[in-house]
């Protein structure tokens, strides 16, 4: 997987591209140049273009000054810019277990993020979702994408599921709400035993108050879902701030814009109105448990 895009001490974060996006979006809007914008805030105009790419974290005063010379004065929106802000400087700050596992390559980006999210909301057409694997299952699927299967390969991939999955119980907890295909429960990932261990574990976090999980059955039929999975990562209440993330066979795919954002929001809540209840995903899933 490709690292993460530095610029010698400067890193290009996901939350700090969305920031500068929108900061870019704002200033073409208002027919301005990043000379302008440069004189405002008396820095350079290489400084604003670093800005609006997310190579450096964003100071609040240069935020609000920026936005009066855009004619930005709704406070939401101001709000919403700071509120990003703050975020992306906590995790360029954040030192976590993740950088103990640098096999993990794009991956320490999204769990960077989900460390400093408030939730999300992830829909799986094929796999249980990561922070609901208990250690057989993702120990089976470490040595299923494995080419060589070395086992050591495989218990790094166990230990960086289990240290993840801590943030569903450390407080602040994580909020959590997953639609999972009913295919992805029915596959026999690490055998029969394991996969009836994995579906008891689903049963068992299911009743706890941050964490939702549904079942798409297979008798949903056809449905927009099918495209393919993501999750939509929040970092305040789910909306304006949202990022999606794709994960693909051979890398990641992030929606860091607004709009495109919300359209995976909507797609999101479209797919948990065909999906079963809670209450009858969790019955589902026991009586899928017991026919195993």
């Amino acid at each position: 997987m490709p690292d993460q895009p530095t610029q010698g001490s400067r890193v290009s974060t996901v939350l700090g591209r969305k920031l500068g996006g929108e900061l870019l979006r704002l200033r073409t809007g208002a027919g301005l140049t990043q000379g302008q914008a440069a004189s405002a805030i008396t820095a350079s105009t290489g400084k604003v273009a670093k800005m609006e790419s997310g190579w450096v974290p964003m100071r609040e005063p240069d935020i609000r000054t920026l936005c009066r010379l855009y004619g930005v004065s709704d406070p939401s929106v101001v709000g919403g810019l700071l509120e990003l802000a703050r975020v992306d400087r906590e995790r360029r700050k954040a030192k976590g277990w993740w950088s103990d596992f640098p096999e993990l390559g794009e991956m320490q980006e999204y769990v960077a993020l989900e460390s400093v999210a408030t939730s999300v909301r992830t829909w799986q057409l094929s796999l249980v979702p990561g922070l609901l694997q208990i250690p057989d299952y993702a120990r089976a699927l470490a040595l299923g994408n494995s080419t060589e299967g070395h086992p050591d390969e495989g218990e790094r991939f166990v230990a960086a599921r289990v240290a993840r999955q801590r943030r569903l119980f450390e407080e602040p907890v994580l909020t959590l709400w997953a639609v999972i295909h009913e295919g992805a429960l029915r596959h026999h990932v690490g055998g029969r035993d394991v996969m009836r261990a994995q579906l008891a574990h689903l049963g068992h976090v299911a009743d706890q108050p941050h964490i939702t999980v549904q079942v798409l059955p297979f008798t949903a039929g056809a449905h927009l879902g099918m495209n393919g999975a993501f999750n939509v990562i929040s970092f305040t209440e789910p909306g304006a701030m949202d990022v999606v993330y794709t994960e693909t066979a051979f890398g990641e795919l992030w929606v860091e814009g607004g709009d495109e954002a919300a359209q995976h929001q909507k797609l999101f809540e479209r797919i948990s109105h065909r999906a079963l209840t809670e209450l009858e995903s969790r019955t589902f899933i026991n009586g899928l448990r017991e026919e195993m």
